[in-house]
């Protein structure tokens, strides 16, 4: 199966839409895809194709499964070529876990942070 490049205009798009409803503190994509155009060698389990954090304090207050089902409504899966696992934190809860799990300490260091 070819590699299907990154979509760097939707995800320029994509990036727009968030902005436009929450002040983002970072936002990072990782994922199968990017680590393919990084010219990584085909793993035998590839994971999510785009996995996507979004850390904003406008999630203050707001439930986590609410944050997520309106950032992935703002994906469009046909124009990147795959759907998204999103993951919406605030600043704090981020921090947190960036600390205390070493996964996502490696998603981090090794994400396009955009």
């Amino acid at each position: 199966m070819p590699i299907r490049p990154v979509n760097e205009r939707e995800l320029r798009r994509y990036m727009s839409r968030i902005a436009d409803r929450w002040e983002i503190a970072r936002l990072l994509i990782g994922g199968a895809r990017i680590d393919d155009a990084r010219g990584v060698p085909p793993q035998r389990e590839r994971g999510s194709e785009f996995r996507v954090v979004v850390v904003s304090a406008s999630f203050d207050g707001v439930p986590w499964l609410e944050r997520v089902f309106h950032a992935e409504a703002l994906w469009d899966a046909s124009e990147m070529g795959a759907p998204a696992t999103l993951e919406c934190f605030t600043p704090a809860e981020w921090e947190r876990r960036e600390q205390n799990v070493a996964a996502v300490a490696e998603f981090a260091r090794d994400a396009l942070a955009v």
